[in-house]
């Protein structure tokens, strides 16, 4: 890993050293702000840090291992398309201020009309809306907001249609549009798996220290060697879709949105197999280990899911000449 990277690492863990030190959603956005994270991306000679994608992997995993709430991957997506943009009057001020931590949000859905599962929509000035034909930045003054409940409470989503004839900033449009929209759907599938494999080793972690503390027939749970194998193969699963996800950073959008199907299936896996290590426990709201178990089974859904990966690899496939 190289020093910028493991700089990433030890200040996000220092932070945000476990879940519960991050349950304020505002909090957790001011600190991110401060780190410099929604700047991170973002070309030096536009007033950002510079860093590649593996950097913004580092930062999207420790994202999740602390289950860290909010809008915080639709702000990377904005900014993204900021970056990205073709030059508009404002651009600049408003990229600054992107990355200052003033909310724009974006839909986490993939391949679905309309503007779906927008974070934090009631909070943001606007939405960025991209397609194959545009991408444009909207503004919410006036838009129709429809809340709807999951099962992760740590990330509030709304279905959005902007008021009739409300302003809009188009980014990009034609071919232009298409490769913008590309990429950061692209990225979204590198955030995603990211939090992913984060919560997955955080899940994982638990797990094993319960199995250290937990003790059945006099004896703690951890020395019993089936559920030794479990945890190894628990283990084994994070560190191939961690490989996978390293392999897979500056990917093209259809091997990161497979990258990303993978690793969600992975965290889903690994924190169903953890609330089997504590007993079998109920969908109990506020359970740590529920809590992660809870935003797998969102992060398989979000970004496209398996289903619609698979379709997407197998049409790219029919479509190559033999």
């Amino acid at each position: 890993m190289s020093a910028m990277r493991t700089e990433l690492e030890d200040s996000a863990r220092k932070v945000f050293p476990d879940w519960e030190a991050v349950r304020d959603g505002d909090a957790a956005w001011a600190q991110v702000a401060e780190l410099g994270w929604f700047m991170a991306g973002v070309p030096e000679d536009m007033g950002g840090l510079g860093l590649e994608r593996a950097d913004l992997a580092v930062i999207f995993t420790q994202l999740g291992r602390a289950l860290v709430p909010g809008a915080m991957l639709a702000q990377f997506l904005s900014v993204e398309a900021l970056v990205g943009s073709d030059p508009f009057d404002g651009r600049d001020d408003m990229l600054e201020s992107a990355m200052a931590g003033e909310l724009l949000t974006a839909s986490l859905a993939i391949g679905a009309d309309g503007a779906l599962a927008v974070p934090d929509a009631d909070k943001a000035g606007h939405m960025l809306l991209r397609g194959a034909d545009e991408v444009a930045l909207v503004s919410l003054d006036g838009a129709s907001l429809e809340a709807f409940e999951t099962w992760d409470k740590t990330r509030r989503l709304f279905n959005v249609r902007p008021a009739s004839g409300a302003a809009r900033i188009v980014l990009a449009t034609g071919d232009r549009a298409a490769a913008l929209t590309a990429r950061i759907d692209a990225l979204l599938a590198l955030a995603l798996a990211g939090d992913a494999l984060g919560g997955a080793g955080a899940v994982l972690t638990m797990a094993v220290d319960y199995l250290g503390t937990r003790r059945q027939f006099d004896r703690p749970l951890a020395m019993f060697q089936a559920l030794k194998h479990r945890a190894a193969d628990m283990k084994a699963a994070i560190e191939t879709a961690t490989a996978l996800y390293d392999a897979r950073c500056d990917a093209g959008l259809l091997a990161t949105g497979a990258m990303k199907a993978h690793c969600a299936e992975v965290y889903k896996q690994v924190a169903e197999e953890a609330v089997q290590f504590h007993g079998g426990i109920g969908l109990t709201v506020e359970y740590p280990v529920h809590l992660f178990l809870k935003r797998a089974f969102l992060n398989r859904e979000l970004g496209g899911n398996a289903a619609y990966w698979n379709e997407k690899a197998g049409r790219s496939l029919l479509a190559e000449p033999a």
